[in-house]
């Protein structure tokens, strides 16, 4: 009787216990993902969770984006997509420097910011270069392009006009947000969206 009571209450611990932990990692509490690292669109790495935002958003998504601090606008003012690796693969460090390019974009405007990824927070500098957007952006080629480049790295480089600092981040996540997004990418993200690659141009330590 003793044996079959404790049996039953360690399962029922255990139950709880799985309870708790599935609860604290699907809101974030207990993991290190970005909110929309949790959803199942992913265009070319580039990952979203189109539950946030939306009136579909479950009370563990509600409580994923207040634990980042992310202001999530209704679907039809912002979407958002966030990537925290290279080309290749590789998590994205203030020990590298990278090459961020990319074209036009279905929104009325669009952003791209670096944030810390183990605070979800913009890193502690002030170079004032933490973004880029589709106003500030300096275009390539002939008047009337769309093709641009920025430089991510913790050093301001002499011959990049856009530059997106990673000083004092560590590793680090970029956000894309498209605001007023085109119905297109909001329907069928994969087959709409293009967005930036990252090519990572070298890293603290390469052989010379």
């Amino acid at each position: 009787m003793i044996l079959r009571t404790l049996t039953y209450l360690i399962i029922a611990l255990a139950g709880i216990g799985a309870g708790v932990a599935s609860a604290l990692y699907l809101s974030g509490l207990w993991s290190t993902k970005q909110p929309m690292e949790f959803g199942n669109v992913n265009v070319d790495g580039w990952v979203s969770d189109f539950a946030v935002g939306s009136k579909q958003a479950s009370p563990y998504v509600r409580a994923r984006v207040a634990r980042h601090g992310l202001l999530a606008m209704a679907q039809s003012e912002a979407v958002y997509f966030v990537r925290g690796t290279d080309g290749d693969g590789e998590r994205l460090s203030a020990s590298c420097t990278y090459r961020l390019s990319g074209g036009a974009l279905p929104a009325d405007w669009w952003s791209i910011t670096l944030y810390e990824t183990s605070n979800s927070m913009l890193p502690m500098n002030e170079d004032q270069a933490l973004s880029v957007d589709a106003t500030s952006i300096v275009i390539e080629g002939e008047e009337g392009g769309t093709a641009w480049q920025a430089v991510i790295a913790p050093e301001r480089p002499t011959d990049a006009p856009n530059w997106i600092s990673s000083r004092n981040a560590d590793s680090f996540d970029l956000l894309l947000r498209l605001y007023v997004p085109s119905d297109a990418v909001r329907n069928d993200p994969e087959a709409t969206l293009n967005p930036p690659t990252i090519e990572r141009l070298s890293c603290e330590g390469d052989a010379a």
